[in-house]
């Protein structure tokens, strides 16, 4: 029942329509056990066996009451007809096709307020999942399959699906209708009553141990499924160089094996699921079978325990009974399923936000003086990346950071948006530290330009504009027209317009990198972080993008992660990493004279070059 309690809480505000399916599946039951009791009166009336009723006896809520009831009524309408009974035939049909219409529109009315329901459920869990993705630290998916994630997104969302429905069922449809047949049941014969209250929890014991295994088989699907996306996400990423190394063969040997793990165990997820139901159908034919022998002994004895038309319609009612039994399986399994999907959903739901905003955070509205950073240490687990740094940046100046691969550069920019959370030392803006500001409200004064340049599968203006509550047109054209993007925008079919696919596949390196900086200037942040984002560019496209760059740091702070140690030699401030730490600062001239690390790594560029 833990699914089922997990799920409870998405229903918050929409009880009236779980209420209303419940109503209406019991309006469904009620005339669909009178369609059942029809069986009676017509048997007896077709083998003459009818009591007349000659005097209206009232209706009374029991079985005696509620028959005479009809019995005189059936006999009234077959007296005005001058004693035909065919008449009486015509009045059971009327009934029986009255009933079953309503039990059939009652049906579909709780059908009708389920699927929305159902499918309301469904979008409130995907929304709270993407949106816990979107807002958990980027720390959180070091150790996470981006394969995994979509499968989370996707797969177990569908699974949840299932188990929503179920869950309905479960609480408002199949309980209902197996208690309502129940009382009736119990009504029409207590004895033969007794030996359903004896024999189906046994059938239900045998089924539940059958349907236990389902949940540790379900997970690793779940999981295998996200293995394979993974493939899938980093094969098509990478089919450049899965082309050029002629590697399609091990892409796909490595997918078939993943398919074919997946392929075995959907196989045995389907074996005992689809054996639920024959499985309850074969134990309620068998109980069927029993209270048949049992309940025509008591029917042929004299005087019989019980009128053969009454045991006719407790036999009937029961073989109503298997299907909701039959369902009462299945939605068990499925819960099985569902259970499965949900814990694996619950690992992002329930992660913790390892950054949140401070309850009394200020707002960062203006950067006025300076960034502080004072002996900050920050590490993975128990390794540690940065050790013991500490540096002032004065409004309006540039510092560049420069280091070998590894010696946590990146890292060290992504401090200061909060992309990670320090472990020791703090990070000042404007002598405030920058957990005591609001998130949303910092990372409004950065502007970021990375490496890798990161576009959506959108138009040119909407990438520009990115984040942006307002997208102004004449704006986006300035941008673009100082990062040196403007005339290769307006080349593209549509112009500002344009699609640009997906990870900005129809677009140059240089020109992806252009559009980067066009989304920066747009939104015109005051401290900006440059991340070698001309590093991967070649000779003419690097000189148009660093014009693009030039401008864009116009009077503004910037932190620059350089490769090319060219283009950070007008820095106020160069600063050099070695395994975490500063172990030289100072301008261009200093370091060089210092012949240390910058002056080896400057000689090393200028014998490449």
């Amino acid at each position: 029942m833990k699914s089922v309690q997990q799920i409870l809480p998405y229903l918050k505000g929409k009880w009236k329509y779980v209420l209303g399916y419940g109503l209406f599946n019991l309006l469904s039951v009620i005339f669909s056990t009178v369609t059942v009791t029809m069986i009676s009166p017509f048997l007896t009336m077709l083998f003459d066996k009818v009591t007349p009723v000659t005097q209206n006896p009232g209706l009374h809520l029991s079985k005696e009451g509620i028959s005479n009831y009809f019995g005189w009524h059936l006999h009234h309408y077959i007296e005005i007809h001058d004693g035909n009974k065919t008449y009486g035939l015509i009045l059971i049909c009327v009934v029986v096709v009255f009933t079953t219409f309503f039990k059939n529109l009652f049906l579909y009315l709780s059908k009708y307020l389920l699927n929305p329901l159902r499918n309301k459920v469904v979008f409130d869990i995907r929304n709270d999942l993407f949106g816990k993705v979107l807002h958990l630290p980027i720390g959180f998916f070091t150790n996470e399959r981006k394969g995994d994630i979509l499968s989370r997104l996707t797969n177990d969302v569908t699974m949840v699906e299932t188990s929503v429905l179920s869950t309905m069922e479960l609480l408002f449809s199949t309980p209902i209708t197996i208690i309502f047949y129940f009382v009736v049941l119990s009504t029409i014969s207590a004895k033969l009553f007794l030996f359903l209250v004896v024999l189906l929890p046994i059938a239900g014991i045998i089924i539940g141990r059958i349907s236990k295994r389902l949940k540790r088989t379900t997970q690793e699907t779940q999981e295998r499924q996200g293995n394979l996306l993974s493939i899938m996400e980093e094969t098509i990423s990478g089919l450049r160089i899965v082309k050029a190394f002629r590697a399609e063969g091990n892409r796909e040997d490595a997918f078939r094996n993943q398919s074919n793990r997946l392929k075995n165990l959907n196989n045995q997820i389907a074996a005992r699921r689809e054996m639920a139901s024959p499985m309850s159908e074969f134990l309620g034919i068998l109980i069927l079978s029993v209270i048949i022998w049992f309940g025509g002994n008591m029917a042929l004895q004299n005087p019989p325990e019980i009128a053969p038309g009454i045991l006719i319609v407790f036999v009937a009612m029961f073989y109503f009974l298997i299907n909701p039994l039959k369902s009462l399986s299945g939605i068990f399994y499925n819960l099985h399923q569902g259970r499965a999907a949900i814990d694996r959903i619950n690992l992002i739901l329930q992660a913790e936000d390892q950054i949140p905003d401070n309850p009394h955070a200020n707002e960062l509205t203006h950067f006025q003086h300076e960034i502080t950073f004072k002996h900050v240490t920050f590490g993975y687990g128990e390794r540690t990346i940065l050790q013991d740094i500490s540096f002032t940046l004065k409004k309006g100046k540039t510092l560049a950071i420069v280091g070998a691969s590894g010696a946590g550069k990146s890292t060290l920019v992504d401090l200061i948006p909060r992309f990670h959370e320090i472990q020791h030392g703090e990070i000042l803006i404007d002598g405030i530290s920058i957990q005591d500001y609001s998130v949303a409200s910092l990372r409004n004064q950065m502007g970021i330009v990375s490496q890798e340049p990161i576009l959506f599968n959108d138009t040119v203006a909407n990438n520009i504009a990115l984040g942006q509550a307002v997208m102004d047109n004449d704006k986006i054209k300035s941008a673009a027209v100082v990062a040196n993007a403007d005339s290769f925008i307006q080349q593209k079919e549509g112009g500002y317009q344009f699609n640009i696919g997906d990870r900005g596949s129809k677009l140059s390196g240089g020109e992806k990198q252009r559009l980067t900086i066009a989304r920066a200037l747009y939104k015109n942040p005051p401290i900006l972080i440059l991340d070698e984002a001309t590093s991967s560019l070649d000779t003419v496209s690097e000189k148009q993008v660093q014009q693009a760059i030039q401008e864009l740091m116009k009077n503004r702070t910037s932190i620059v992660i350089a490769h090319r140690l060219s283009t950070v030699q007008n820095a106020d401030e160069i600063v050099v990493l070695d395994h975490g730490k500063i172990i030289e600062r100072g301008t261009h001239q200093e370091l060089i004279a210092l012949q240390g690390m910058y002056k080896k790594l400057v000689d090393m560029q200028f014998v490449e070059g």
